[in-house]
């Protein structure tokens, strides 16, 4: 069985591939388990810290058709699209991100469409396709109302991907993300990435800045929740998606207070201290447009997950960064 993996030098990128090298199996075309004999794991930078003999590592351009033809032969069973330019860049740069979260995805739906293998493909997609004026409670059948160019661009591809599996090109699986926390690694260009940063930084020693008010609610989910999803979506059969293939995953609604709160009972007063609140309006205005809470009634009947409680949360990030250390 032959894997591509985009996005792979990413956070979760790595994370993925690391997870289906431990598996060694998913289900194929046909729908049989079948032992993993390559990942191709394609990003715009090197990958690093995976040494397996089944992995080819690629860089390149995901947008580029020629690039897309080399990665994508008549073998490629699957297909996890995590590429993306993430929501602040996307929103600065409005070329870059239509070029990379739409162009891209549509030319590798096509580069499988002219296969016609009807492949699996998972990608992942985002909250940002809501705002507007939203209820507490976003449930399954929510119109989606964009506030943003990455939120815009998102909301494309699920169209896109959900006809693409409809027509029977591939079989796709969209599963809408919630924010992933607590990322390691440096601040990226996310609007969310405070998220992270306001738990990763103090924990470390070091101030973290939170441009949004503590009242803020965030749609959270752990990385290594994300991960299991990512894979349970590929493995679940065509006939059980009645719902639909965009998919809103299950989380955790949190505060950006009861966040703070969570760091001050699970690291300390130190650490919670160490938070300081500087609004800026230009990401305040992006997150504050995204739902807090979404019921996943579909995803949950599904099998996907979410994690307990936002503490867990942070003791698994805690332990992590403690064996990396070690």
């Amino acid at each position: 069985m032959e894997v591509l993996v985009t996005g792979a030098a990413g956070f979760l990128g790595r994370q993925l591939i690391r997870e289906l090298l431990k598996l060694g199996t998913l289900t194929n075309r046909a729908g049989q388990a079948q032992r993993i004999e390559r990942i191709t794991a394609f990003d715009v930078a090197a990958l690093d810290g995976i040494d397996d003999p089944r992995v080819r590592a690629m860089t390149g351009d995901i947008a580029d058709p020629g690039q897309i033809e080399r990665l994508i032969g008549p073998g490629i069973d699957s297909v996890f699209h995590l590429a993306a330019i993430v929501s602040g860049q996307a929103e600065q740069d409005f070329d870059l991100g239509l070029r990379i979260n739409f162009d891209a995805t549509r030319a590798l739906l096509e580069r499988l469409r002219a296969l016609g293998a009807n492949s699996r493909f998972v990608m992942t997609s985002s909250v940002a396709v809501f705002g507007g004026a939203l209820p507490a409670t976003v449930d399954d059948a929510q119109v989606w109302a964009p506030q943003s160019s990455y939120g815009t661009e998102k909301a494309m591809a699920d169209l896109l991907l959900a006809d693409y599996s409809r027509r029977g090109f591939v079989d796709g699986r969209s599963l809408r993300m919630p924010t992933i926390v607590v990322r390691p690694g440096k601040p990226n260009r996310a609007a969310s990435s405070f998220a992270s940063g306001i738990i990763r930084e103090p924990v470390s020693g070091a101030q973290a800045i939170c441009p949004v008010s503590p009242d803020t609610r965030l749609w959270l989910m752990s990385p290594a929740c994300a991960i299991q999803n990512i894979v349970h979506g590929h493995e679940l059969p065509a006939r059980q998606l009645t719902g639909g293939r965009v998919i809103n995953m299950p989380g955790l609604s949190v505060s950006v207070q009861e966040m703070v709160d969570a760091l001050r009972r699970v690291a300390g007063d130190e650490a919670a201290g160490r938070v300081v609140f500087e609004r800026d309006a230009a990401i305040d205005a992006i997150v504050s447009s995204w739902p807090g809470n979404l019921s996943a009634v579909y995803a949950r009947a599904l099998g996907f997950a979410a994690d307990g409680d936002f503490d867990s949360v942070i003791r698994h990030f805690i332990e992590d960064q403690r064996l990396a250390a070690s």
